[in-house]
């Protein structure tokens, strides 16, 4: 048996739980509702391809000279893209490779122009249905100067017998939308900050070796909750460099593999009391979540190493390693998934008896399964069926956009650790408890089945605590007679 610190959970009652499950849900919408009166996320210019020609050439070849708004920091990134529209109305499904040609050029703040890169040739497939499939030309992921010039050739369209019409459009993070995203991360860098403090002062009084599991791992979650939110993220704004953006994905990447691991560990820690073997119980569970966490970095290093030497870059370049990459990635989350099920069902078949343990076991799946619900619906409505393609890496459609869809996310996860935090913290009558053992032979050991409150009628009662109580009593009466 071991000694644990208690847990808030225990003290509440049925309407406490209503109503923490109402405060995360309000306070998940509130963040929704702001995102909603939010600014638009991404600033679009679009320029026709005929007035960027001079007279006697073709838009099937170009070229095309196209000068970028002004740009600040707040822009943050900067994607060029090409929509084309092939005047056919029985066309049906059509496609047609080409060659792009890109020559980049930046504008000093001095009006000086400095070449940037040597022209680039790339391989595209023009794919039209009903219209065309947008094709991006080249993405900057952090801003250098104030202006970009670009001139843009095709050549492989002129065996087309339609007629083409080209469309570019620069896209920009709006800078009212960066302005919000600093002040939303900032404040729940703040809100995460006062959480954690909280929560460690209120396990001041107990030995760090009596803390439950999900006690232990909130110590963890929370921290990590600190750099998710990323209070480096303005640096981003003062520093024209690729390093910000790389480090707020590493976090990204840590936090979120940090929670998959915490599921497993909590559900599996649940079921096994005493010591906990870092070889039978920890490694296979650190090497599952280790490799997606592996998978998602090295994804995103790669692709960012790969604009750096050629802002044309597409996952076309390297399609094979990235379908194989990509193959990896959805076999060890096929195994996650399955390794958590049984898990679950596992804890859920041999701890449906035991109160504590219940409880905690009841708790978690309830809030995890909301939380999972709805992240899945903001992909659904977000992706729909194409949030598999193969651009979910790097791709202007893995962004946010709208402001609802980045405080959504955000607001989620830090509401999720912060209702987590305030169950699993200990209540203002722990240290008289502390005596009790998280373990239910013990805490039924001196009462009857008729004696336990726990599972009866009386809602206005604590779940746990009246019985607490009893047997605290019962323990002291029967010291007192030895």
């Amino acid at each position: 048996m071991e000694l644990l610190a208690p847990m808030r959970l225990y003290t509440l009652s049925k309407r406490h739980f209503v109503l923490v499950f109402v405060f995360f849900l309000i306070s998940f919408g509130v963040t929704i509702f702001i995102g909603i009166a939010g600014p638009k996320v991404i600033a679009e210019q679009e320029h026709s391809g005929d007035q960027l020609l001079l007279k006697n050439l073709s838009v099937k070849t170009g070229p095309f000279n196209l000068v970028s708004p002004p740009l600040t920091t707040y822009n943050q990134q900067l994607w060029l893209t090409c929509v084309m529209q092939v005047e056919h109305s029985n066309m049906g499904d059509f496609q047609q490779p080409f060659e792009i040609n890109v020559e980049l050029k930046g504008v000093m703040q001095d009006a000086s122009v400095m070449h940037i890169n040597n022209v680039h040739q790339k391989s595209r497939t023009l794919h039209c249905r009903t219209k065309c499939d947008e094709i991006i030309v080249l993405h900057l992921g952090y801003l250098t100067y104030t202006q970009y010039q670009v001139l843009v050739s095709f050549s492989g369209l002129d065996n087309i017998t339609y007629e083409i019409k080209v469309k570019f459009v620069w896209k920009t993070y709006n800078p009212s939308f960066s302005q919000v995203e600093i002040w939303f991360r900032f404040v729940f860098v703040v809100l995460t900050f006062m959480v954690t403090c909280l929560f460690a002062h209120s396990l001041r009084k107990f030995s760090m070796r009596d803390w439950g599991i999900e006690q232990k791992w909130m110590s963890i979650l929370l921290p990590m909750l600190l750099l998710y939110n990323d209070p480096f993220f303005p640096l981003s704004f003062l520093v024209n460099s690729w390093f910000p953006g790389t480090l707020d994905t590493f976090f990204q990447a840590l936090f979120l593999c940090a929670l998959l691991l915490f599921w497993l560990c909590v559900y599996h820690g649940i079921r096994v009391q005493g010591e906990r073997k870092c070889l039978t119980f920890y490694l296979p569970k650190l090497i599952i979540v280790g490799l997606l966490w592996l998978s998602a970095v090295t994804l995103g290093i790669w692709q960012t190493v790969n604009e750096l030497q050629d802002p044309t870059y597409q996952y076309k370049v390297d399609i094979v390693n990235f379908q194989g990459m990509k193959g990896f990635f959805l076999i060890v989350v096929a195994l996650y998934i399955l390794y958590l099920i049984f898990l679950v069902v596992r804890a859920c078949s041999e701890l449906k008896n035991m109160p504590y343990s219940d409880l905690r076991l009841r708790f978690l799946t309830a809030l995890t399964f909301v939380v999972l619900i709805i992240s899945m619906v903001i992909l659904y409505l977000r992706f729909g069926a194409k949030a598999l393609q193969n651009n979910f890496v790097a791709e202007l459609s893995t962004h946010y956009q709208n402001s609802a869809e980045f405080l959504s996310f955000y607001g989620l996860l830090n509401f999720y650790l912060y209702t987590l935090a305030f169950v699993y913290s200990p209540s203002k009558n722990a240290l008289y408890d502390s005596q009790l053992k998280d373990n239910p032979a013990f805490s039924m050991l001196n009462d009857s089945d008729d004696e336990v409150i726990y599972g009866s009628d009386y809602e206005d009662m604590p779940l746990q605590n009246g019985r607490a109580i009893k047997a605290t009593a019962k323990y002291q009466d029967e010291s007192d007679t030895d």
